[in-house]
């Protein structure tokens, strides 16, 4: 049995990036063990996958580290995977006893599905189309969840201008603005729609949706990720500014309109390629960019 350690001590979509190349893994090494290196922001989300064996939390103090370093120098692996390219994971990962290390280069011109595929070849092993399915067999319950058909919109921070990058494009609607494009897209598309927030819910959304201006529109605010995970899962439409929502759009196939910023595009192909029913948009006034929405229905 071949062991694995991969370090990904940063976010839940890099890591969604790291769960495509850890399926392929599991594919073509069925019974490996798979232990994951996680940050505090991810590791409670990995511990959810069944095909990874192991999740270890790295933190930020001295002493977590020396911890996490003992428990890893107990164990021989037989790769270990820098996947998050942190300093630290890499020093941390020198410290250990393995056969075969791989850390890949920080290529800003290589896609990350790419970097994946280069890291398979390292270990003889193929991708395929499939792979990219990580999110198969994963039925969470959630009884609130609609069971008409709907579209999502994952409306988070950056929409917001003053709560997002200052050089990027404001889209954000006004509140009549928001409403028109809201009832535009319930006639047009005949379905319903929910709309999901981040950590923080825009104040827009309260101030519109306290009276429940229409039955036909359910909100759902500061969820966890596995509950994003799984009213996504079940949608006809993902709506969003590019996030870790959608990598989970693209594991199920699902339509998403991906809403970035013109002069990153090459930054946001990188991390893209891969996508399946993918539509980009770019940032800009919202009254425009509710007519591009609307026309890619």
């Amino acid at each position: 049995m071949n062991t694995y350690l991969i370090f990904r001590t940063d976010r839940i979509g890099d890591f969604l990036l790291s769960a495509i190349m850890i399926n392929s893994i599991k594919r073509n090494d069925p019974n490996s063990h798979i232990t994951v290196v996680s940050s505090k922001k991810n590791h409670d989300y990995i511990k959810s996958f069944n095909f990874i064996n192991e999740v270890i939390l790295l933190e930020n103090s001295l002493f977590n580290k020396i911890k996490v370093i003992c428990k890893l120098r107990s164990k021989y692996y037989d790769f270990i995977i820098v996947h998050d390219l942190k300093n630290r994971s890499s020093i941390i990962s020198l410290l250990l006893k393995y056969k075969f290390r791989i850390k890949p280069n920080k290529n800003l011109d290589i896609s990350y599905i790419d970097s994946i595929k280069k890291i398979l070849l390292q270990l003889d092993f193929n991708f395929l189309i499939p792979d990219l399915n990580i999110l198969n067999g994963r039925d969470f319950d959630y009884t609130n969840l609609l069971n008409d058909d709907y579209i999502v919109i994952h409306f988070d921070e950056k929409w917001i201008y003053k709560d997002y990058i200052s050089e990027y494009t404001n889209i954000e609607p006004s509140q009549n603005d928001f409403i028109s494009f809201i009832n535009l897209l319930l006639s047009t598309s005949n379905k319903k729609i929910v709309i999901t927030t981040g950590i923080d819910c825009p104040k827009i959304l309260d101030n519109l949706f306290e009276n429940n201006f229409n039955q036909r529109i359910k909100i759902f605010k500061k969820l966890s990720f596995i509950d994003l995970e799984v009213i996504i899962s079940k949608c006809e439409l993902l709506i969003s500014c590019h996030g870790s929502v959608s990598h989970i759009a693209t594991a199920h196939n699902i339509k998403q309109i991906d809403i970035i910023e013109e002069n990153k595009s090459n930054f946001y192909l990188n991390w893209t390629k891969h996508f399946r029913n993918y539509f980009p948009l770019y940032r800009k006034k919202f009254s425009a960019l509710s007519n591009e929405i609307i026309n890619l229905l």
